[in-house]
């Protein structure tokens, strides 16, 4: 990441567009606003970005689908800005591959704190020095904390969402061993994660759905009825 990192903002509200690169830009962001899907692929094409924000509700192309055609191709981070009422839209929007989202009407400050939060995460580890890194090895799975890639036993580069690594990052590092969703939230997420917050069901059922041979019975990552998630497997570190 730059040392001023590059926001995206996608969202048909005028006012927004306006606002939030005021507001952006006075805590150390480059920030650029568009109104849809085709101005996004459009500047996504001639400039590098570190995070969008990507608004649901869009003329054209919806954010569901852009957050999807994203994932096909890309990992950079997206924050899903959703409508306050509709929890089933903020739960598709992280099964599209969205990182985190925050609901409308929202504080500017909010956002600037989740839009830390998801940098943070997603380039603490790759800013290490190379030398710093280390690999976490289980049941044949390789799992790079300092480039942030899982691959396969067969040697396969499994696309992971950035929640999604964070997700079993936390598992790896703290295998054998019962967490509940309330730590998982905590080692994922921190203080940017509410009470109520879905985000680690949601991305534990994806990632199950990624790493076990079945999803429905799954040996890596078991459910601790009344207590939370074990990651059952044997870790080894590699430098």
């Amino acid at each position: 990441m730059s040392a001023t990192p590059h926001l995206l903002i996608v969202d048909d509200d005028r006012e927004l567009r306006q606002l939030l690169p005021q507001y952006l830009s006075g805590h150390g962001f480059r920030v650029d606003a568009v109104a849809d899907g085709k101005a996004m692929s459009r500047i996504l094409e001639t400039g590098r970005f570190d995070l969008i924000v990507l608004d649901l509700m869009l003329p054209g192309e919806d954010g569901l689908a852009l957050c999807r055609r994203l994932r096909a191709s890309s990992r950079l981070p997206v924050i899903m800005l959703t409508a306050l009422a509709e929890e089933t839209d903020r739960i598709v929007g992280l099964e599209m591959g969205a990182d985190d989202y925050v609901a409308k009407p929202f504080s500017p400050r909010e956002l600037l704190a989740r839009i830390k939060a998801v940098l943070r995460r997603t380039t603490d580890l790759t800013d290490r020095p190379e030398g710093d890194g280390h690999t976490l090895v289980f049941e044949g799975w390789r799992l790079d904390l300092a480039r942030r890639e899982l691959h396969s036993p067969e040697g396969v580069l499994m696309p992971l969402t950035g929640g999604e690594f964070d997700l079993l990052a936390a598992f790896a590092e703290h295998p054998r061993r019962v967490l509940s969703r309330d730590q998982l939230l905590d080692l994922t997420r921190g203080r940017s994660a509410s009470a109520y917050d879905r985000s680690v069901d949601v991305q534990l059922s994806r990632l199950r759905r990624k790493i076990e041979a079945d999803p429905n019975d799954p040996v890596l990552i078991k459910t601790v009825r009344g207590g939370g998630y074990l990651f059952a497997a044997q870790v080894d570190r590699q430098r």
